[in-house]
């Protein structure tokens, strides 16, 4: 008796195992969905997103608004929202309907835009 508990809980170990992503598996959180982040890099130059923000491969350097390296890494957008698809695309159509007073302009930025935008931002690691 004892052997067959053994057997059932090596089991269901390794069915457990099992139910996780692989470690290749991109996690949900960081997927934007129909968003192309390359043309959300060029987005970020048409913009002129790099004259306040330095962002890797956006041309500008500009110091005045926080570096985005790594940005797919952080855990809240403006430090206060979380930082998911949804509530980044909302921030980049209009930062100023989400947070009164910032210093981030509305900038027109479309919903297809955000999308895109969105997408290249959460895939710097």
């Amino acid at each position: 008796m004892p052997r067959r508990h053994l057997l059932l809980a090596a089991l269901s170990c390794a069915t457990l195992t099992a139910c996780g992503p692989s470690p290749d598996e991109p996690l949900k959180r960081w997927q934007v969905e129909s968003a192309d982040p390359v043309r959300g890099r060029q987005l970020m130059s048409q913009y002129q997103c790099g004259s306040c923000h330095l962002i890797p491969e956006v041309p500008g350097g500009g110091q005045r608004g926080p570096g985005l390296q790594g940005f797919g890494r952080r855990s809240y957008i403006a430090g206060q929202w979380p930082n998911t698809p949804e509530t980044l695309q909302q921030w980049l159509r209009d930062p100023p309907a989400m947070q009164p007073g910032t210093a981030m302009p509305r900038l027109g930025v479309s919903e297809q835009d955000a999308r895109d935008i969105a997408g290249y931002l959460l895939s710097l690691r």
